[in-house]
């Protein structure tokens, strides 16, 4: 099915509409067994990360499905693994609307949602009630009117409420939507909240007996000293992984652009070169030990193929499924494929 036909018309509706149309489509969809009229067969090509085998390398990045409400219709399109989130401890409504913007000529989108969501025990409940039993990350962050010297408590809560659903916990501390988040990636702070975090994780794989993998998603915004330093830091603290990267602050890309000038966090196209650039420079930084998963920009085949190639071992897809439609997860699995020979 071509997707540009399907495209036009959600085009016609405001973001969040259109978003929550696509959703509730593809669960019905999927239900009635038609899902492959829309997806593309995706190659066999298993990878195991973080002692996690997953049937291929191309994963839905988080915010796409906050409540873990839609699982089985996202799993139906081919992903190799899903990421949902963030959720927080409380319900929380994010930002006030409009709140999501296209910025078509570019490829881009514009959200400052604010972690809208209903919170971590809604969110379990959903998991435990789907159908989905592949790889599923669960991302966390902390409430709005949570201060911010307080955050590891938000993050403690929702790790105990999400470990034994997880196959990974990723650990949002780089979202630019929720005020003084970013500053968790200073290393002082950071250092304090992985230490909280490590110390929480200990306790809860002694109590559930398995290990889940616990990553970190830093933005993208940082120059090379504070990634380095990130990187660093999460390396020798013994975190598994970390995710490469959020959205940007910056509108260098997107200048004269109608919306280009709302605030929030910048995604699609215009955060490529600047998303694969903080994944170099992690990648450089860390043990090969540690997981490398990036995100940011893919909208072609080419650019998930480039993300391995600067060092990633698996990828997420957000944007360029909104813009490319199904078709992006089947071509950047092949393209990787293809680069992995």
């Amino acid at each position: 099915m071509n997707y540009d036909l399907l495209r036009a018309p959600l085009f016609l509706l405001p973001g969040e509409a259109s978003h929550r149309l696509s959703l509730t489509s593809l669960s019905l969809i999927e239900r009635l067994g038609l899902s492959r009229l829309i997806a593309r067969p995706v190659p066999d090509d298993p990878v195991e990360v973080m002692g996690i085998q997953f049937p291929n390398p191309v994963g839905l990045a988080a915010g796409l499905d906050k409540d873990a409400t839609h699982l089985d219709g996202l799993a139906a399109l081919g992903f190799g693994f899903l990421e949902v989130g963030t959720v927080t401890p409380k319900a929380q409504p994010g930002n006030e609307k409009p709140r999501l913007f296209r910025l078509p000529a570019k490829n881009a989108l514009i959200n400052r949602m604010g972690f809208n969501n209903h919170g971590v025990d809604a969110l379990a409940d959903h998991v435990r009630r789907s159908r989905f039993d592949g790889v599923l990350g669960i991302n966390i962050g902390k409430n709005a009117v949570t201060p911010v010297e307080h955050a590891l408590q938000d993050y403690q809560f929702c790790m105990r409420q999400v470990y034994d659903i997880a196959s990974y916990i990723a650990v949002n501390i780089s979202s630019p939507n929720t005020p003084g988040l970013r500053s968790l990636q200073q290393e002082g702070e950071l250092k304090a909240l992985l230490d909280g975090l490590l110390e929480e994780h200990v306790r809860l794989k002694g109590a559930h007996g398995r290990h889940v993998p616990l990553v970190v998603k830093i933005a993208p915004d940082m120059d090379d000293g504070q990634l380095v330093a990130v990187a660093r830091a999460i390396d020798e603290m013994g975190l598994d992984g970390i995710i490469v990267s959020n959205t940007t602050v910056s509108r260098s890309n997107v200048v004269g652009e109608r919306f280009s000038d709302e605030a929030g966090g910048l995604s699609g196209a215009p955060l490529t070169d600047l998303a694969d650039h903080a994944l170099e420079v992690v990648a450089a930084t860390v043990r090969p030990g540690v997981a490398k998963i990036g995100v940011g920009g893919i909208m072609a085949g080419t650019d998930a193929a480039r993300k391995i190639a600067l060092g990633a071992d698996l990828v997420q897809i957000y944007t360029g499924l909104i813009y490319r439609g199904p078709a992006i997860i089947a071509d950047s699995a092949r393209a990787i494929s293809e680069h992995r020979g």
